[in-house]
């Protein structure tokens, strides 16, 4: 027999590795394609990032909240408990990040494919798309880390 809170911890914990290492291996391929300032490899690295967001991060960003509330049912920890409180904000305050950047990298690796089809080099627009993308990963992967830790740790607040 299945004990499910084992299973619902284990799918838990699989949805925040996926969110974070996801996020970080994106961030990775991203900058080191864009360090080349090749319109080809950027465009190409930039199709998979797309893709893999839609089909890791989304797919975690779904898992996570619904995995979390389940363990807190399991475990009878009530959502308004403030580690809970706090996580569930800081998971909001990543979405609000994340949504954005999912349209700036489709907006890059457009600008990219136009530039290589065109045989130029990369319009402003995608540097500056570019530059507010990396800013705004800083935050969101910070505000990952706090979550884990407070998934983790389950201060008293």
């Amino acid at each position: 027999m299945i004990d499910l809170l084992i299973l619902a911890r284990w799918l838990h914990v699989i949805g925040a590795t996926v969110l974070l290492g996801t996020g970080a291996g994106i961030a990775f391929f991203m900058v080191m394609a864009h360090r080349t300032a090749d319109p080809k490899l950027i465009a190409h690295v930039a199709s998979t990032v797309v893709i893999a967001d839609f089909l890791f991060t989304a797919t975690a960003v779904i898992v996570q909240p619904l995995t979390g509330i389940w363990l807190a049912l399991l475990t009878g920890w009530p959502l308004t408990t403030p580690w809970i409180v706090w996580s569930l904000g800081l998971y909001v305050f990543v979405g609000l990040f994340w949504l954005p950047v999912v349209w700036m990298q489709k907006q890059m690796r457009d600008l990219a494919r136009a530039a290589a089809a065109g045989d130029t080099a990369l319009p402003e627009q995608y540097y500056k798309l570019f530059r507010l993308w990396y800013a705004f990963g800083f935050p969101a992967f910070f505000a990952v880390l706090a979550i884990i830790w407070l998934m983790l740790q389950r201060p008293d607040m």
